[in-house]
């Protein structure tokens, strides 16, 4: 596909701030969380098929997160090559756009999960009798279901904003990501949009519903607690706070000024450096979140501690006995 040289500058450019972490630091990053993370969470896929018999809300929510996380590393080998083969991508245009989508759309996925799961906190705290009726199985199941379609639907534009780029003077073809392009009139409302919809509103729904939930736990306070809400309200909220703070803030902060970078010095790329290579950095940390998510499920959810605990542990005995940790 041929696009213009003021397109094609943001990917092609060898003097750009970040061309060491493209081809160095992100698949190496890239390359340890897949190391680290598919054995966890397909672990914990199997502890969730295979030794938890009772399933909350919650754990429905959380499964499904694990869900999305494996997806995710299964998808990873692409960009690692693509990054190794010094950012030569060979493999066409539709997988680059389905590359590129679901990178996009898996953060979205992880937010509403973890969303999901403070709001059904919220929901049977301050209304227990209500959450009967308004989450019930059914209505569980087809809310996981609206998740996926609704994080797909928003991040089709993602793929019709993908290009690959042939660079000027090379037989070098670039799968471009959208937040790079120079031109800025369609990534730039886009980012905003869903930073405000993916990520500003769950924040702020997150904070609604701990706030509430502790106020109303606080008035039980002389009350006993024996299935002890008042800390697992606690875990919950703080855990989603240290993700939004620690991973989804940052990418959204990093995102949006690589691009409002481009659209305010639109003629001078060194402009762009610093933004970019911040971007690029928090792609690589970002990544980590797919390790981070297993232990979310450890802290929030008890039960899932337990056998995930006993079955990392029976494994890693019958590893030793075999003499495979030697």
């Amino acid at each position: 596909m041929v696009v213009s040289l003021g397109m094609q500058r943001s990917h092609c450019n060898k003097d750009m701030g970040n061309t060491q972490v493209q081809l160095y630091v992100i698949p190496s990053f890239f390359l340890v969380v897949l190391i680290l993370g598919l054995p966890l969470n397909l672990l914990s896929l199997w502890v969730f098929f295979h030794r938890l018999r009772r399933w909350t809300r919650s754990t429905v929510f959380l499964f499904n997160q694990t869900l999305a996380d494996t997806s995710w590393l299964l998808a990873l080998p692409y960009l690692i090559y693509y990054h190794l083969d010094q950012l030569y991508w060979k493999l066409g245009l539709p997988v680059c756009a389905v590359v590129r989508m679901f990178y996009h759309n898996y953060f979205y996925l992880s937010i509403f999960f973890v969303t999901c799961i403070s709001v059904d906190r919220y929901v049977a705290i301050v209304h227990p009798l209500r959450s009967l009726v308004l989450l019930g199985r059914r209505q569980t199941y087809l809310l996981c279901l609206a998740i996926w379609v609704g994080t797909l639907v928003l991040s089709i534009p993602v793929a019709s904003m993908t290009l690959i780029q042939t660079c000027p003077g090379s037989n070098r073809t670039v799968c471009s990501l959208y937040i790079l392009l120079s031109k800025t009139g369609e990534s730039l409302p886009y980012s905003l949009f869903c930073s405000i919809i993916g990520f500003l509103l769950p924040l702020l729904s997150i904070c609604y519903c701990g706030l509430r939930s502790v106020r109303e736990l606080r008035h039980r306070s002389r009350r006993p607690d024996p299935h002890n809400k008042r800390r697992r309200v606690r875990r919950v909220l703080s855990a989603a706070l240290v993700l939004f703070a620690l991973f989804y803030l940052p990418y959204h902060l990093s995102r949006n000024a690589a691009i409002v970078m481009r659209r305010v010095y639109p003629d001078k790329p060194a402009s762009w450096r610093h933004a970019d290579l911040a971007f690029a950095l928090e792609m690589c940390f970002c990544s980590l979140i797919t390790c981070v998510n297993p232990l979310f499920s450890c802290f929030i959810g008890g039960q899932f501690w337990k056998e995930f605990h006993g079955t990392f542990a029976v494994m890693f005995s019958l590893c030793q006995a075999r003499g495979w940790l030697q």
